[in-house]
């Protein structure tokens, strides 16, 4: 008795899509013969800060606080301060997204786990949780060693912590906004592992925090493949290098998983669509802020003030209470280019996302046209940035 296809293979399989198929496949070959994670570990151990301590580790406009008043009145040795900080403070924000999906890549790979022909995307998931880890020791290395070299205590490093904690290190959360993300997320773990629409939905938000980590991130690259001797570039800029390779292939990741792996599965009924509208939603309230001070993260910079007054009252720059609080108002407070560009940023963001979400049709139009994250702006920024400094300065 001779079977058909469909007889053969179930209705919602990859043996039915060859295309999709081909491209995981194919994007699973190269990322195991251009995986990073040799060199992160290699260079994570090789690192010593006092070897590059007097360098620049990004190109200089991605700097904690660049083109603001603290920028501006500092030393030439401060700038190369707050040029590695920026570093430290951006990959620890890296730490907690990987943490998270470290985690998410199984849940979601336990949902597709029922279902036939999925072990390519598996695979692929498990390549890319091992390569996380890698990426999350370096950052670690490199980000504690300077802090504790500078300053003898964390600013932005922190221990290390479940995916339950807030993915977005420095938020507008309150302490109960705080529980309650942390039991939505308890609770999208049982439903991305029981839902296969739900756990590839998770690459839809994955590709859009991946989307805005590249617009970063092919810039800072770019500090090792423009420097003039690659071999003598510092050990930081090459992980930022390193983990842009390895990044590149886990956007590629989400985006063929959310945009094609998902037609091969039944429609979303309304319940799951509803479940997607409101991760999606989640992330517009992550990625509603921008900061003046980290260029390309989307921080609360109300939540920064304690970290960057302990700073500014260190050694590094041996600022007084007054001189501390004036250059931290005027930092934050005032427009500057560097708020502008970090407005420029957010703005690049929202159009990106927007570009991303245009086909899909389970998105609600409130989700596809960025509705939350566009109600931002420089000066709703600076009018919050200035309500908060006034509270600020009570507690100090």
């Amino acid at each position: 008795m001779n079977l058909s296809l469909e007889q053969t293979y179930p209705l919602h399989s990859l043996e039915n899509d060859p295309k999709t198929m081909k491209r995981i496949q194919m994007a699973l070959k190269k990322s195991k013969e251009l995986d990073q994670a040799e060199n992160m570990d290699l260079a994570s151990q090789m690192f010593r800060y006092n070897e590059c301590s007097h360098s620049y580790w990004n190109p200089e406009p991605f700097s904690l606080l660049y083109g603001t008043y603290l920028w501006d009145q500092s030393s030439q040795k401060q700038k190369i301060i707050l040029n590695q900080l920026y570093w430290v403070a951006y990959y620890s924000q890296i730490i907690s997204a990987e943490i998270a999906t470290i985690f998410f890549n199984q849940t979601s790979a336990a949902a597709l786990y029922g279902i036939e022909d999925f072990r390519s995307v598996c695979d692929t998931l498990d390549l890319e949780s091992a390569q996380e880890r890698a990426h999350i020791h370096a950052f670690k290395k490199v980000s504690e060693e300077l802090e504790f070299s500078l300053f003898g205590e964390r600013i932005f490093t922190y221990p290390m912590r479940t995916p339950f904690v807030k993915t977005m290190l420095y938020s507008d959360l309150s302490q109960f906004q705080q529980w309650w993300r942390k039991n939505q997320l308890r609770l999208y773990t049982v439903l991305s592992s029981n839902s296969a629409f739900i756990g590839c939905q998770y690459f839809t938000v994955r590709g859009l925090r991946t989307l805005n980590g590249k617009i970063v991130q092919h810039q800072l690259s770019k500090y090792y493949t423009e420097h003039t001797n690659r071999e003598a570039a510092p050990i930081p800029a090459k992980i930022s290098y390193y983990h842009f390779m390895d990044e590149s292939f886990h956007f590629n990741t989400s985006t063929v998983i959310s945009h094609d792996v998902v037609n091969n599965l039944p429609s979303p009924n309304k319940w799951e669509a509803e479940v997607a509208n409101m991760t999606l939603l989640g992330c517009q309230k992550d990625h509603f802020n921008f900061s003046t001070a980290i260029n390309g993260i989307f921080w609360y910079d109300p939540a920064l003030y304690p970290q960057i007054y302990k700073v500014l009252r260190s050694p590094v720059f041996g600022m007084d209470k007054e001189t501390a609080l004036l250059t931290m108002e005027k930092s934050f407070c005032e427009e500057s280019a560097g708020a502008l560009a970090s407005a420029e940023t957010h703005s690049e963001a929202v159009d990106s996302y927007k570009a991303y979400l245009a086909d899909f049709k389970y998105v609600s139009a409130k989700n596809k046209e960025m509705k939350l994250m566009s109600q931002n702006s420089l000066a709703r920024h600076l009018r919050t940035n200035r309500d908060e400094f006034k509270k600020f300065k009570r507690t100090v």
